[in-house]
């Protein structure tokens, strides 16, 4: 009989699902994807939505920001359940809770409504750090940047997936004659919201908090410790990469939320379509942040964390031009070009970003993890209000000078010294190989 492998695991393999491991790999993933999916499922059902609630650009604006601001709150408390109830029952009440504002927004019949459940919905992209976490525990430390960026970005892929399934599923209910097309929304977000029941069924009953068992079946240390957090604070690196990560994860998230949007109202694009020209950008994420973590993982065993620091701020600079570009493209195929391109960059700068992570201080991983985490969102939010207060056009002008402003931060303040470098970081980097 062969034995079980309850250790992390050191080879990522993608097409198998033996072992509590891989199979909690396969659902975490699939279940980030469901939870990004239904966290942005409105998006490209926003200008029915906007028609029927005569929404203004502002309470747009508004609507847009409150859908990624609750998730900073919700990823510091998720991230402390993580570490007392386990990944598995936290996540599973996390896809209750969530899909219960997910099904019940096509109640909305004002703006005020409206906006509270966009606020509630939010809270599931909380689902990010439990992805990461329970990847984390799942692989050896020489794979885990590998296995958490492919995790993902897989994952993130809902946010393309929605822009183009959910207007299907809405003009299929009008083309069944359950609905109207003007409230076709209403039905149609229901869908999303199964699917996250569903996933809360299949990852409470298949997964395991970590290779050896649940956190009830296994002994655990839970003796006072040093406080991570405070360590993470104090490290003026963290923060620098938090900017940097809002500049990347805050811009996607940005996108997710307007991109259909902008085709529908700077190219004309009907709604079908806008949401298959926006899905372009989601869809990058089944290999672009796992390439960014992938090729900072190479770069850093030959040249160092300042390699991969420099790895990133190529990739911000990059995306900076890309949006500039975007923003002044002119034609739909220059626009779809353009918007290839920054969002390649991007996504490839997730990936990098999170290969820093670890290293910034080896004793305050998850803490780090979860600062520069929020911070996404905390971008996010910011961008929100650039988005409500000027055509989307010039918004995004400006968004693309930021994003590049802030590569240029990072390459003047580096993250560390050669001789921390040298001292630190490289035999980290060494051990992981």
């Amino acid at each position: 009989m062969a034995l079980i492998n309850n250790q992390p695991l050191e080879k990522l393999k993608v097409f198998s699902l033996k072992g509590v491991q891989m199979r909690t790999f396969h659902i975490t993933w699939l279940t980030f994807f469901f939870c990004f999916f239904a966290w942005f499922g409105i998006a490209p059902l926003m200008p029915l939505v906007s028609e029927q609630l005569h929404l203004t650009k502002a309470q747009k604006g508004n609507i847009g920001i409150a859908s990624v601001s609750a998730t900073i709150i919700a990823r510091l408390i998720v991230g402390r359940l993580c570490d007392v109830w386990g990944p598995r029952r936290t996540y599973t009440l996390l896809l209750i809770l969530c899909a219960i504002p997910v099904m019940l927004i096509g109640l909305s019949q004002s703006y005020t409504s409206f906006l509270i459940f966009r606020l509630a919905i939010g809270v599931i992209g909380a689902s990010f750090v439990l992805t990461q976490f329970h990847t984390s525990v799942m692989f050896a430390p020489n794979i885990k940047g590998t296995a958490n960026a492919v995790a993902g970005g897989w994952g993130n892929t809902g946010g393309g997936a929605t822009q183009i399934i959910m207007p299907l599923i809405a003009a299929g209910f009008v083309g069944l004659g359950w609905v109207s097309k003007e409230n076709s929304w209403r039905l149609a977000m229901i869908v999303p919201g199964i699917l996250l029941l569903i996933m809360a069924f299949l990852y409470f009953r298949y997964t395991k908090d970590t290779p050896q068992g649940n956190f009830e079946e296994i002994e655990r240390n839970t003796g006072k410790k040093e406080n991570t957090f405070l360590l993470a604070a104090k490290d003026y690196r963290t923060w620098i990469l938090t900017i940097a990560y809002a500049a990347c994860f805050g811009v996607e998230i940005t996108v997710d939320n307007f991109a259909a949007t902008y085709f529908h109202d700077e190219y004309s694009a009907g709604i079908i379509m806008a949401g298959l020209l926006a899905s372009i950008f989601g869809w990058l994420n089944i290999f672009a942040r796992a390439v960014g973590g992938i090729v900072s993982d190479k770069v850093g065993n030959r040249f160092g964390f300042n390699g991969k620091v420099n790895l990133l701020t190529i990739l911000l600079l990059l995306e900076g031009i890309g949006i500039i570009l975007f923003a002044k493209a002119g034609s739909l195929g220059a626009a779809i070009a353009l918007l290839f391109f920054f969002g390649l960059c991007l996504k490839m700068a997730n990936g990098a970003t999170y290969s820093i992570v670890p290293f910034i201080n080896p004793k305050a991983v998850g803490s780090v993890a979860g600062i520069v985490g929020a911070g996404g969102n905390v971008g996010a939010m910011a961008i929100g209000f650039l988005f409500k207060g000027m055509p989307y056009a010039d918004a995004f002008f400006y968004l693309g000078t930021g994003v590049f402003v802030t590569g240029v931060i990072i390459l003047i303040y580096r993250l560390v010294s050669k001789q921390e470098d040298k001292a630190e970081v490289a035999p980290a980097l060494q051990r992981a190989k």
